[in-house]
């Protein structure tokens, strides 16, 4: 059962992602699960209480399970939210979504770990940091 809300928008695919296939770039996904569980965390007002005890966020494992192809110019909706937190580390998931049928292109997760700004160490998840997780936002 996630611990977070969904945190969704939608994008239009640029020219500039796709392959010598024809489709989107394996690449690009890879990007846009970080560029949207950073925005998700930031709405969510994560940044500032992580900064305040000198830690971060550091990806350790990427999974992506590819369904079917998205090209330039479709729109997709890509989703995320927290599934888990345990002691030093988060799983987050995520769903792409072609807007035009509703069809779930790709799914992905991303294990985090929460480590410390000095020792480059993973460090125990605090509460106040847990507790920004059941904040709910709209993007």
């Amino acid at each position: 059962m996630p611990i977070s809300s969904t945190y969704s928008k939608t994008i239009t695919i640029p020219d500039s992602v796709i392959d010598e296939n024809g489709h989107v770039n394996n690449v690009a996904y890879v990007q846009w699960m970080q560029d949207i569980a950073v925005e998700h965390y930031t709405a969510i007002g994560g940044i500032a209480p992580t900064q305040l005890i000198g830690a971060t966020w550091v990806a350790r494992t990427h999974m992506i399970e590819y369904f079917l192809p998205a090209f330039a110019g479709e729109e997709i909706e890509i989703r995320t939210w927290i599934e888990n937190v345990r002691r030093v580390r988060s799983l987050r998931r995520y769903e792409f979504v072609r807007k035009s049928d509703g069809r779930i292109i790709v799914k992905g997760e991303t294990d985090w770990v929460f480590i410390d700004v000095k020792t480059g160490g993973p460090r125990a998840i605090p509460e106040e940091v847990i507790d920004v997780f059941s904040k709910t936002t709209e993007p």
